[in-house]
C-alpha cells in the first residue's frame, strides 16, 4: 500500500471536482485492489490493457509503486474516460492512453498483460465467455491476466456484492446493472483451456464484498 500522502496526491489529480476527489481518495485508501494488482504486475514488462478502466486510477497507483508499464485503459463510459484523460494529463503520465470502447462488442487487439477489474458482471451474459477468451489470448509468456470479480456462490458476501453493484447503477455511478457473476470453477476451466495456470486469492480487505483476485499466466 502506498503512503497516505501519495494517495492524497493521486486523488488531488481529480480536482476541481470534490466528489471525484473524495471518491478517488476513499477508493485508493480502503480498497486492496490497487496494491494487489501492482503486486501481480511487479517484475513484468509487457504493456497493460485495462478493460473497464473507469476513471483511470490504476496507472497512477502503478507508477507511484514503481511499475512503469505502457498502459491502455478502455471503458464504455465516455465521461469517465474524459476524467481519466484529464487526471493523467495533470499527473504527467507518459505512455498512458484512454479510449472509449464498448466491450460488449469485443476486446481491443493487444499483446501483453490484461486487467479485468470489477466489470465482468456488467457484461451481457453472452459476452462474458468471449471476452474472457479474447483477454486470455492476449497474454504473452511474460504477461499476466489479472481479474478482480465477485464470484457466484451461496454465501452472504455474494448477496451483498450484488446489492452494492445494483446500488451503483441506481445512483448512476455505473451505466449498467449487474447481470451474471462467474463461478470459480467456470473461470478456472475457461482459463485453463487457453493454456493459463490460475490462482485465486480472496480480496475482501475490510469490505463485506465477495471479491476475489484471479491471476493467470502461461
Amino acid at each position: 500500500m502506498l503512503d497516505a500522502v501519495t494517495l492524497k496526491e493521486i486523488a488531488g489529480l481529480y480536482l476541481p471536482s470534490r466528489w471525484h476527489y473524495y471518491y478517488a481518495h476513499s477508493k485508493l485508501r480502503t480498497d486492496p485492489l490497487y496494491a494487489a494488482v501492482a503486486g501481480a504486475l511487479a517484475g513484468t514488462d509487457p504493456p497493460l490493457l485495462d478493460l473497464g478502466c473507469g476513471v483511470g486510477l490504476l496507472p497512477h497507483y502503478a507508477r507511484a509503486a514503481g511499475i512503469s508499464l505502457a498502459y491502455v485503459g478502455v471503458d464504455n463510459d465516455a465521461p469517465k474516460i474524459r476524467l481519466a484523460r484529464e487526471a493523467a494529463a495533470r499527473g504527467g503520465l507518459a505512455d498512458v492512453r484512454f479510449e472509449t470502447v464498448d466491450l460488449a462488442r469485443g476486446c481491443p487487439a493487444h499483446q501483453g498483460s490484461v486487467a479485468i477489474l470489477d466489470m465482468l458482471q456488467f457484461l451481457p451474459p453472452e459476452r462474458m465467455q468471449p471476452l474472457v477468451i479474447e483477454a486470455a489470448r492476449c497474454i504473452t509468456p511474460s504477461g499476466r491476466l489479472i481479474i478482480r470479480t465477485g464470484l457466484q456462490d451461496s454465501g452472504w458476501r455474494a448477496r451483498v456484492t450484488r446489492a452494492a453493484d445494483s446500488m451503483a447503477r441506481t445512483i448512476r455511478w455505473m451505466n449498467a446493472a449487474p447481470r451474471v457473476y462467474p463461478t470459480a470453477a467456470w473461470l478456472r476451466a475457461e482459463l485453463a483451456a487457453q493454456g493459463l495456470t490460475v490462482s485465486f486469492t480472496p480480496l475482501w480487505g475490510r469490505t463485506p464484498f465477495n471479491n476475489w483476485l484471479i491471476v493467470a499466466r502461461r
